[in-house]
């Protein structure tokens, strides 16, 4: 069994200039704490220190599944023992009561005189006792003296008993720790530990599906050093041991694996001695020694490394190897991507081949547009929204071309339950060629539009189906990468995105707007947006932004719906979690009407680009607009993606999202801009509207209007009441 040592580390911020624009940048997770708290402060009381299993050859993953090691040890687990340890002993190492209380300040006797004006303090008579420190296993102790934690005041001429004066929260005090030991024996796990970032959307045209990716965060997505532009190692990805006693050098052992840098995301730069490193783990010297690096560069295909364990120092039963990064610290930075990592024997200098054939990505939606809308408008609309370019991407890995008859398919399941299937067919998987050419990726594209559609009569609120996407090969290869698993969700609100951010995006500009135009499948009301902030160089947490909703005028954002009150702005909120959404609800629960397309998003107060994530693997720039002048011209975004904000409609799931049903359905009145100086515009629930009327703070009507576009160019500056005519419904708003 071989002990293990967990790495803890901290975290840094990079800071950078805007100019007006857009722009995206690397993300930086974690800008809320430093890392995660694995046991009671101070402590190592109920924690765990966990023993490894030993594997053996040979060694293969390609990261289409999850090989991680789960520490979940609790603490009557067979196998499972433990150690307490006291932080009182005396003398001879036996624990001293657990009642019994000390001081390390030296305490005494006080004898008053008063007869002839003397005081004498007369100190207590310490005892020796060992003081152990808890915050580590094992604990060490040091002797020092201990003093009874009380002062005795005696008035030796004064007819009273004397006085004792206890110390509160003496210093000195019994308590205990205990050590938890668990052996781990999985012979399915792998990796000691997962710093990395294990995924399926990160790399570029990855060999297989899934990837393990490297950067600056750790394995929580918080960055390791959080308020520095330092650079050092970071995402460690450490095997168990593995038993190489019973081979020697001339079994031509060698270890393979793919690598690439940057994919999706951002760049590793040479010039900054980014790379990426392997180590193998000499026993005899008990050091790490680095066998092969690879230095920055931007996405190229994947490379291969090919390394031959010769030293005779490896042939034992503790060899292990590792993989490291150095780049920046700061966050989401200088990536690189491991792919088929593989260690065996009988192996030889020309054996670089990854014969195979594989998923390269998942498929994310069956949905025509979108990869989540509300269960309600589905079920309602469900005609004609089934995908008709569902988007299937195969990698031959073979070096010769292969045959391309076996179908793929995709089963649809509800509660484990088939529901249905399509065909994918093998010809179409390859774009009509002959064969899959050697070692080829090829992008497909499926009509799913006609069979099987999702159940309108599912009885729920909200309706979860997974399917499965199989692919097959002639040739013998590793099945594990032929298939993946998705899910279809019918929640409360619509998304573009799949999830995942690679990248932060937004406008730069103080007033400049992002707005992500939606074509709902019916009309309803949007109470308000999720929306990912990907914590990306700067902090902007305390930087303001206007939620915004705009009707459509010819594809572009036209009239505002909504607008938050000037006095109430939202700032960022980042999630502690990896791609976390926050929800922003629209003020006093209102629910404003769409039909049709419209826009959501923001209106920005700083020039600081707010950072919201951007899905680049479903492209969808069409959707995405910004402006710089304050709406009077908008731009398509340059940069593929789905920005990840998501609108959210008023459902049955409204009462999960805090929101008052009484008060929503109430009649709702609002006015914006808030303050204004030239114009408000009213947006009202009260179908009879019939004119509102202005009055001061004297009680005067000074102006009436029977539109909702209400021009106050005569008032003075000041407060105003807003009353609509005929209801009791009043709203206040600021002339300037």
């Amino acid at each position: 069994m071989k002990h293990i040592l967990l790495k803890i580390s901290l975290i840094v911020v990079v800071f950078s200039g805007y100019s007006q624009g857009e722009s995206v940048g690397q993300i930086n997770y974690g800008l809320l704490n430093n890392g995660v708290v694995k046991s009671s402060p101070g402590t190592f009381d109920s924690t765990f220190i966990y023993n490894s299993d030993t594997l053996t050859l040979p060694l293969f993953d390609d990261f289409s599944a999850d090989h991680f090691q789960v520490y979940n040890a609790n603490f009557g687990d067979p196998g499972v023992t433990s150690v307490k340890e006291y932080r009182l002993l005396d003398l001879s190492s036996a624990p001293l009561a657990a009642d019994v209380s000390y001081t390390q300040q030296q305490t005494f006797r006080r004898i008053v005189d008063l007869g002839n004006a003397t005081v004498n303090d007369v100190p207590f008579t310490p005892i020796q006792v060992q003081l152990g420190d808890l915050s580590s296993y094992p604990t060490s102790y040091q002797t020092i003296d201990a003093y009874p934690p009380f002062y005795i005041y005696d008035t030796i001429d004064f007819p009273n008993d004397p006085d004792t004066v206890w110390i509160i929260d003496a210093d000195l005090y019994q308590d205990s720790a205990t050590q938890f030991f668990a052996p781990l024996s999985d012979p399915n796990a792998y990796w000691l530990d997962r710093y990395v970032y294990h995924n399926y959307s990160m790399a570029s045209d990855p060999w297989s599906i899934g990837v393990v990716s490297f950067d600056g965060t750790d394995e929580n997505g918080l960055p390791y050093a959080i308020g520095s532009s330092s650079s050092g190692a970071a995402d460690f990805l450490t095997s168990k041991p593995i038993d190489l006693s019973g081979f020697a050098p001339s079994d031509s052992i060698y270890m393979s694996f793919l690598f690439q840098p940057q994919g999706l995301c951002d760049p590793p730069e040479p010039s900054l001695g980014d790379s990426l490193i392997l180590e193998f783990y000499n026993k005899t010297t008990d050091q790490w020694v680095k066998v092969w690096t690879a230095g920055g560069a931007s996405t190229v295909d994947f490379d291969f490394g090919h390394i031959r364990l010769d030293d005779p120092s490896y042939f034992n039963d503790y060899f292990q190897f590792r993989f490291y990064n150095y780049g920046g610290l700061s966050g989401m930075l200088d990536y690189y991507h491991l792919d088929y990592v593989h260690l065996r024997a009988l192996s030889g200098y020309q054996d670089t081949l990854f014969k195979d054939f594989a998923l390269v990505y998942p498929v994310y939606t069956l949905l025509k547009d979108y990869t989540a809308v509300p269960w309600d408008h589905y079920k309602n609309n469900f005609s004609g929204k089934m995908a008709d370019q569902v988007q299937v991407v195969v990698r031959n890995g073979s070096n010769i071309a292969e045959n391309n008859s076996l179908n793929g398919s995709v089963e649809v399941t509800y509660g484990g339950s088939p529901e249905g299937s399509f065909v994918i067919s093998g010809p179409a998987l390859s774009n009509g060629s002959l064969n899959y050419a050697p070692q080829t990726t090829y992008y497909s594209y499926h009509d799913f539009s006609a069979g099987y559609h999702f159940d309108e009569t599912k009885p729920g609120i909200e309706e979860v189906f997974d399917f499965k996407t199989k692919v097959q090969a002639q040739f013998p290869n590793y099945t594990g990468n032929d298939s993946i698993f998705g899910q279809q969700v019918f929640k409360n609100y619509y998304s573009y995105d799949d999830g995942s951010a690679e990248l932060s995006y937004g406008p730069t500009g103080a007033q400049s707007m992002l707005a992500i135009q939606y074509t709902p499948y019916e009309a309803d009301s949007v109470i308000g947006a999720m929306i990912h902030f990907a914590p990306s160089v700067l902090d902007i947490t305390n930087k303001l932004f206007i939620l915004t909703l705009w009707d459509d005028n010819n594809g572009q954002p036209g009239a505002v719906l909504y607008e938050d009150n000037a006095f109430f702005p939202r700032q960022p909120v980042y999630q502690p979690v990896r791609n976390g959404f926050t929800y922003y609800l629209f003020q006093d629960t209102l629910k404003v009407p769409v039909s049709g397309r419209f826009y959501i998003g923001w209106r920005q107060l700083d020039p600081e680009r707010l950072g919201v994530g951007l899905d680049m693997n479903i492209p969808n720039a069409d959707k995405t607009f910004y402006s710089i002048d304050q709406g009077a011209n908008w731009s398509n975004s340059s940069f593929a993606g789905s920005v990840m904000i998501r609108p959210i409609f008023s459902t049955a799931l409204d009462v999960t999202l805090g929101i008052d049903q009484e008060s929503a359905n109430e009649e709702t009145l609002m006015i914006y801009p808030n303050p204004a100086h030239e114009m408000i515009h009213i947006r009202t629930s009260y179908e009879n509207f019939n004119g509102v009327e202005i009055i001061d703070l004297m009680g005067n009507v000074v102006s009436t209007s029977s539109q909702k576009d209400v021009s106050i160019t005569g008032l003075q500056p000041g407060v105003y009441f807003l009353r609509l005519n005929g209801t009791q419904l009043v709203k206040k708003f600021i002339k300037y």
